[in-house]
């Protein structure tokens, strides 16, 4: 009995040592690297920063904002920012802990993120009129934003967005509890260095955006220098079925131009394991992009050969849709 405890307590030390060393080695790593460099600037909007980027000159065309997705940052759209700089003024931002902004002690209700953002405009020099883009959940938040600053927002752009009563219809299933679990832990390991010890070592394939080029995926190192961007993540999901549900009753007939561009593309596989038809999701989800743009009296929905991701993240797909953005963002003038 004596040697079995013996050898759990030798295993218990190791353990426990080679922990202790981890952590060491993460916090040594975080306290000699060098602070990230985000490439836009960080602006004080009232106790935090928030990071903006912006490119293209301001001409008499509307100036395009893009809302990134849940926990999406702003060098996803990387190919969309290139291929309309020429012709509009294009502003990417990161919300507050997302990406290189920083932590807000605020709820991330739908209303403050979208005062944030119209106080980040204003104090960077940007002015309306706006052509808002959302992808995935920046879909909700740019009509929550429309709903506040009604007259600053002339037409928006719906990137294989969310449809308010995408759960209902598709009958899709919640994030499990234990997955915010993961994310404090992931969060809390990122405060301590270990996150960017794992991935100095390994390689960051996290956040690997197909398309987007290596200059610029090399960056979302920066991302994991502390726990920063995990709870960011965590913070604003407590507030997505508020977000949701606030899109939905705001999502009435309108004037307003709307285009949506959606994805094609499923993991059908993964459907499948989840007991769902791959088919009769596509069909679903192609009647919600469709059902998005009839809810304006000038809105058009095209469908893209490419994913969630992948209809902006590559070059050929962000073309087409910078084409129409453009033509769009003429017509305005009209």
């Amino acid at each position: 009995m004596r040697i079995i405890w013996k050898i759990f307590k030798w295993i218990g030390i190791s353990i426990g040592s080679l922990l202790l060393l981890i952590i060491l080695a993460g916090l040594t790593l975080r306290l000699f690297s060098p602070r990230p460099k985000p490439p836009g600037k960080l602006v004080n909007i009232g106790g935090f920063k928030l990071h903006i980027n912006s490119a293209g000159e301001k001409n008499d065309k509307p100036t395009l904002v893009i809302e990134a997705g849940a926990g999406g940052h702003s060098e996803y759209y990387y190919w969309l920012s290139e291929g309309l700089k020429d012709s509009l003024r294009v502003v990417r931002y990161d919300r507050a802990g997302i990406g290189y902004s920083e932590l807000s002690d605020g709820p991330r209700d739908p209303e403050t993120i979208a005062d944030e953002l119209h106080t980040l405009l204003e104090k960077t020099g940007e002015s309306p009129p706006y052509i808002l883009a959302g992808h995935s959940h920046g879909g909700h938040y740019i009509r929550v934003f429309k709903q506040f600053y009604p007259d600053e927002v002339v037409a928006m752009v719906l990137i294989d967005s969310g449809h308010p009563d995408v759960y209902e219809r598709l009958n899709l299933p919640r994030s499990p509890s234990w997955l915010n679990s993961v994310y404090y832990t992931g969060a809390v390991l990122g405060d301590l260095g270990v996150l960017d010890l794992y991935t100095t070592i390994f390689g960051n394939n996290i956040m690997r955006a197909p398309g987007v080029p290596k200059e610029v995926t090399d960056r979302y190192q920066d991302y994991f220098v502390s726990g920063k961007y995990l709870w960011g993540s965590v913070k604003e999901q407590e507030w997505h079925t508020t977000l949701e549900e606030m899109s939905k009753k705001i999502m009435v007939k309108d004037t307003l131009p709307v285009r949506v561009f959606a994805g094609t593309h499923l993991n059908e596989k993964a459907l499948r394991k989840m007991g769902m038809n791959p088919e009769k999701m596509r069909t679903n989800r192609r009647k919600m992009q469709e059902e998005m743009a009839s809810f304006s009296k000038n809105g058009k929905v095209f469908f893209m050969d490419g994913g969630h991701f992948t209809i902006f993240t590559k070059k050929e797909n962000a073309d087409i849709i910078c084409k129409e953005i453009i033509q769009f963002s003429e017509e305005l003038k009209n």
